[in-house]
Formats: C-alpha cells, structure tokens, sequence
C-alpha cells in the first residue's frame, strides 16, 4: 500500500517531489540528445547537476533506496534511447568539477573537465604524457572508466589514482591497482562515481606537444568522420582483431537504417545522417554484429553505451 501511495504522490507532483533538497540543480524532463554526440534519444526523467562532492554525497545518502540512477559525461560514447532515462541522470558539470591541478610530476583533473582542456595546460605547464587522451572526445570520468585510449596508449598507462564516492555518500581514493584497468573496461562497481583523476605526467617542451596533438588532429581527420554525429568507435576490438576489417569483410561497409548509416572513412564508426533516431542506430548497430557472426563466427561487442528504454 505505501508503494502505491508513493507512484500516485510521484504522477501528481513529479519525482523531484520525492528527492533530498539539494543546493545543485534539478531539471525535469530533459532531453538528453542535447547531451550526446550522436544527437538522438529521449528525455531524462531528473537531471540532477550537484553544486559539489558534498552536495552529491547528500544526494546518494537521502535519495529514495530503490530510485534508478545513472551518471553521464560528454556524452561522446553514449547512445540514449528514444524513450529516454527513467529515473535521476547525474551530470557533474558544475565548476566544482572542472577544477585542474597542477603538480611537478602529475595533473589532477575533476571528472566534469573535457579532455581536449587539457591541452591549454600541458602547453602552459611543458608536461606531456597525456596528448593522446587530448584528442579523445568526451570527459575525464568517462575515459577513465571506459579506459580509453589511442596512438599506442591508453588511461592505463598515465592514471595512478581516483577519486570516487559510493552510493552511501562516502568518498575515498582508489589506486590504480585496485581498478584493474584493461582493453576498453575497468573496475567500477556501479555505485561507484568518479570524482576526479590524478595522471602521471613528464617533462616536455611546449614545441613536442603542439607537434604531437597536432600529428594526433591531422590523422584523425584523415582516417575517421569528423564534423559528424558519431560516437566514436561502435565495437570493440577482438582479441588480435580489428573490428573494422570484420566488418567490412562481412558486407557491412555501406549499410544504412533509417537515418543511420555506416561510416565511408571508417566502418567500425556509425553515423546520425541527421533524422536517426536511437532505434534506427541499434538496430544498425545490432545489424552488423549478426551478420559478422554469420561471416566469422565471432560476436563484436558494442564499445558504445547504450542507455534507456526503447519508445
């Protein structure tokens, strides 16, 4: 009986009637193909953007126990579905968490910096290390819990710690040991949200990063759609595979569903041709695993998130 008190509070008075008072922001019902890059999918039900840790701890320890919660970043590896995220969606993209420090031997980013920020920085400072994260889209929590990576390197390689607070509220360091970082996956259990993150840098001169970023943009333009609705790479690689060439070897190089489309620069990347919706770029996306299953008898596995529910 009380749970059916609370749906019918929840109907007439939205969930944020329901939710802790906070001193960051609540939003109702907001899109969040604002949010992504591919430009597609529904609205979340909250959008809770917290003023800091402290108001994001407060949150965690007085939400309601059984209130669906999820966090997102830039949005760069994200593919939302078209009936959106019910539920309260968590962005940290208040100043308190685009905060970058800076030390001799490492940088401490907050996970609400993007990474091409970090670029201004490492040439201001002469620290390299980290040009190959430059040019991967998105933000810091995002490509430390994905651990990306590009040009022969990868988080792994440069993290020595981060920051998280559990779903009590309780914030604590974690080493790089106990993440247990490997090819595109970490260990995060999923009450865990990532705060900030301390790399390991070394000395460089402002010359040899500009140089190498610089190397980075060129072939990037060169070899991968650019100035598009993308998300990057759709799978991921398969142990001493590429998914590229399977899926090219499997007839799929110039699919197209509804808006969605293959890349033609790069086939492992899908494209929104600008009316896609979410469905229309699973089901490509769903499309291609099956027929290079049927080809190779191996299954690809998505490397982009997918998130929501299905309209």
């Amino acid at each position: 009986m009380l749970g059916l008190n609370l749906f019918k509070f929840k109907k007439k008075n939205g969930l944020i009637e329901l939710l802790p008072e906070v001193r960051g922001k609540y939003l109702s019902n907001i899109p969040l193909s604002r949010h992504t890059w591919f430009g597609v999918g529904g609205p979340a039900e909250v959008l809770f953007v917290p003023a800091d840790s402290k108001d994001l701890g407060l949150f965690l320890k007085l939400k309601p126990y059984n209130l669906p919660v999820c966090v997102i970043g830039g949005g760069s590896n994200l593919l939302v579905r078209d009936g959106g995220v019910p539920g309260v969606v968590i962005k940290l993209d208040s100043p308190y968490f685009k905060k970058i420090t800076v030390n001799e031997n490492t940088i401490t980013c907050g996970a609400g910096v993007k990474n091409i920020e970090l670029k201004k920085v490492m040439i201001e400072h002469g620290l390299g290390g980290l040009e190959f994260l430059c040019s991967i889209p998105g933000m810091i929590g995002g490509s430390v819990k994905t651990n990306a990576g590009c040009f022969g390197k990868s988080v792994k390689d440069v993290i020595l710690e981060a920051r998280i607070i559990d779903d009590t509220g309780e914030e604590k360091t974690v080493s790089v040991d106990d993440l247990m970082l490997s090819y595109r996956s970490s260990y995060f259990p999923d009450d865990w949200i990532i705060l900030s993150i301390t790399f390991k840098v070394e000395k460089s001169s402002a010359e040899n990063i500009k140089k190498t970023l610089e190397e980075h943009k060129k072939y990037r333009m060169k070899s991968q759609p650019y100035n598009e609705k993308t998300a990057g790479s759709t799978f991921k690689n398969p142990d001493g595979l590429k998914a590229w060439e399977l899926i090219k070897k499997s007839g799929c190089a110039d699919l197209q569903i509804g808006g969605a489309k293959v890349s033609e620069k790069h086939c492992n990347f899908l494209i929104n041709t600008g009316n896609a919706s979410a469905k229309d770029l699973e089901i490509l996306g769903e499309t291609i695993i099956q027929k290079v299953k049927d080809k190779t008898s191996i299954t690809l596995e998505w490397e982009v998130k997918r998130l929501g529910i299905n309209k």
